[in-house]
């Protein structure tokens, strides 16, 4: 059985939060000062998120930063 990859999980973390919100890739992206492109490769597991967007995405569902963290292992 294949390990889930850390990017992965924190991705579909901020998937599940973004969509408890109702906001869309391209709205949460604006929130947060970001490309929505790269909003996509994060929930998708394909990109390594930088500390500084971390926080930036946190503030953007208003969430703390460690609630992105809440199915890491």
């Amino acid at each position: 059985m294949a390990k889930v990859s850390t990017k992965s999980l924190f991705g579909r973390a901020l998937r599940a939060l973004r969509e408890d919100r109702g906001y869309s890739q391209e709205e949460l992206a604006e929130r947060a000062g970001l490309h929505r492109n790269y909003v996509g490769g994060v929930e998708r597991g394909e990109r390594n998120v930088a500390l500084e967007n971390i926080v930036k995405l946190a503030g953007a569902l208003s969430v703390r930063t460690r609630d992105l963290f809440d199915s890491l292992p």
